[in-house]
């Protein structure tokens, strides 16, 4: 038989995206051949769906090929992937960051290695058992910092996926940035499950805020720096500190919000209320007037009436959101969520689009707002880059991938900034 290298099919986060590039660093260096690896995501059901017709469409077009599917919906429904015709081997989250999992892969398994490897992801301690230099564009890197979840909202299956939250120290994550920045990367993107939990479980419990002004302290050749989703009832003093002093962190911010009704957050178990959200977003862009957000919001959670939806709705405008991801309401079971009265289908449908239109809107407003503005634009390829609040510039004439461009803002055309 023909030897051919592994193929990767990533579903779901960044941090999926992350480790699939671990992987297959793993699966080079153990010398695995002719083998699919799918990474699963567990966010929604509708994941879950995509990921097995992408593992029916993956084994008929390698039939010959050792079908292994690991990700966060195989750790949480093993058996059923365990299952499908096309499935070798299941592997869990844990297991697919250790070296030692992907040499006895590379080693004839069929017959010898068990067909399902997943073990009790809350008995994880490690946070990165692999980490990685460059992944992300030419421009941009990322940098996993923290994994897993102590929090049990009611709707979410991730927890069970990723185990309790686990980060990486401090001097780790500085050296790491300190080696992207030797190989040419202007920027530099931090990720995890629960960005704003990291810390608590390291030696003094420093928070999220104090790796962000290490990091800068120490790392002084980094232009720019990036967040990825926080929660932002729990950020911290010295968060709040760089995002007012520090230029180097970029002005752009992705919260958990999920909804804007009261008692929807309640059923939801989230941290924070309505006004929360609003006090946020307006603290932080009197500190950096240029700072945009992104969001997650859940549209047609159990219960949720008309009345509560409205609220959802209304709080795109009243924290000025730009960057909406939208999720129609899924039912995961095994969470409490599913066990409360659920709103029909096609009303979830209605609320979702009516919740990216107004995303649409958000962002229409953002971009023609930038018009005729100076921005630093670091370059993801030779025709198009991104502000430092992430808006996409798009150029006729083609610009130094990776490099950051200053540059004025032309015209807004046909949902594009150009410049």
């Amino acid at each position: 038989m023909t030897t051919r290298p592994p193929v990767f099919s990533n579903h779901g986060c960044r941090l999926n995206a992350y480790e699939t590039e671990a992987m297959k660093e793993l699966a080079s260096a153990s010398g695995l051949e002719n083998a699919v690896i799918v990474n699963t995501c567990a966010v929604t059901a509708e994941a879950v769906r995509k990921a097995r017709q992408d593992i029916r469409k993956l084994r008929r077009a390698h039939p010959d090929a050792k079908l292994i599917v690991t990700g966060c919906a195989a750790q949480t429904e093993p058996a059923r992937f365990a299952e499908m015709a096309e499935v070798d081997v299941v592997v869990g989250n844990s297991e697919k960051m250790q070296p030692d999992t992907w040499a006895d892969l590379a080693a004839d398994f069929i017959g010898e290695t068990e067909a399902v490897q997943v073990n009790d992801i809350m008995s994880v301690t490690e946070t990165a058992g692999h980490l990685i230099d460059g992944f992300g564009t030419r421009s941009r890197a990322y940098v996993q910092v923290q994994n897993g979840c102590d929090h049990r909202c009611t709707f979410c299956i991730i927890p069970y996926g990723r185990g309790n939250s686990r980060s990486v120290p401090a001097g780790v994550v500085v050296d790491q940035i300190k080696r992207l920045v030797d190989r040419g990367y202007n920027e530099v993107v931090l990720t995890g499950v629960d960005m704003t939990s990291w810390g608590a479980d390291l030696p003094m419990q420093p928070k999220l805020g104090d790796l962000v002004m290490r990091i800068l302290r120490l790392v002084p050749d980094l232009p720019r720096l990036r967040i990825s989703s926080i929660d932002s009832i729990e950020v911290d003093e010295a968060l709040m500190e760089a995002v007012a002093t520090e230029p180097r962190l970029m002005p752009h911010l992705h919260l958990s919000l999920q909804a804007g009704d009261d008692m929807i957050l309640k059923r939801m178990k989230r941290r924070h209320l309505r006004d929360d959200a609003i006090r946020f977003c307006e603290d932080a862009r009197k500190l950096r007037p240029d700072m945009t957000y992104g969001a997650d919001i859940i549209a047609g959670f159990p219960t949720e009436t008309d009345a509560m939806f409205e609220n959802s709705l209304k709080l795109v405008e009243e924290c000025d959101l730009t960057w909406l991801h939208v999720f129609p309401y899924s039912i995961r079971p095994g969470t409490p969520a599913a066990k409360m009265p659920q709103v029909d289908g096609n009303t979830i449908k209605d609320r979702a689009r009516r919740l990216r239109m107004s995303g649409e809107a958000q962002v229409e407003k953002h971009l023609k707002a930038q018009v005729s503005q100076m921005h630093q634009v670091l370059m993801e390829n030779p025709h198009m880059g991104r502000t430092p609040q992430f808006a996409e510039v798009h150029f006729d004439a083609p610009q130094p991938e990776g490099q950051i461009v200053p540059v004025q803002i032309k015209r807004y055309v046909e949902g594009e900034l150009r410049a």
